[in-house]
């Protein structure tokens, strides 16, 4: 398996050749796991900063629809379903990150203790920051505890769909489209909260996909 993985910064190009060429939902999940451990314990067992750096900076060098290609439709419980939900919200952010600076602002306003403890960011609450916690948060799955990254992502997200929650609500008078799209985000950063959670308690039990 190694001399096939030899690049962790790049998932290998036959695995995408045998992904989109597959029609059996079997074999892509074996693809999508089989890249998704390797890529993990490639970089965590002895893998020095700057080839950790290089990991994560994949997605904004080179797009994330390669890497979706791949691990887009696994399941939540997966290893690959999760790097590819983190990979989302790093890139989400990285692109938009005054927007999540704003919302993550509103969601302090209603949670405003534990969910920022455990996601370690503290005040202000600027563009840069968000970048360099979902930088951090996506870091510590490669060169830290893999859980405790898990528990800083679930916080981060929480609070994000706290806030774009409230903020719907404040919009709804003003215009109902961008209430609806805010509603929308709410929902989706919570989905990625529960996923994150529930992926921390299964990687400590052991029992990650």
């Amino acid at each position: 398996m190694s001399a096939v993985f030899h690049r962790p910064v790049k998932l290998p190009g036959s695995a995408f050749d045998y992904h989109v060429g597959g029609e059996d939902p079997s074999d892509a999940h074996q693809v999508a796991q089989a890249t998704a451990w390797a890529l993990l314990h490639r970089v965590r067992e002895g893998a020095d900063p700057a080839t950790v750096s290089r990991v994560l900076a994949h997605a904004a060098n080179n797009g994330i629809d390669d890497i979706a290609e791949v691990w887009a439709d696994s399941h939540r419980s997966s290893l690959a379903g999760i790097l590819w939900r983190l990979y989302l919200v790093h890139t989400a952010t990285a692109q938009n990150s005054q927007q999540h600076a704003d919302l993550f602002q509103y969601g302090l306003n209603v949670s405003p203790s534990a969910e920022q403890v455990v996601a370690g960011l503290s005040t202000p609450i600027t563009p840069e920051a968000m970048r360099d916690l979902c930088s951090t948060i996506l870091r510590g799955v490669f060169s830290g505890d893999f859980a405790a990254a898990l528990d800083r992502a679930w916080a981060y997200c929480r609070l994000i769909s706290l806030g774009a929650a409230q903020l719907a609500d404040q919009r709804e008078t003003d215009s109902e489209e961008h209430a609806r799209a805010l509603t929308t985000k709410s929902l989706r950063y919570q989905e990625f909260a529960a996923d994150f959670r529930a992926a921390a308690a299964l990687w400590r039990a052991g029992k990650l996909d």
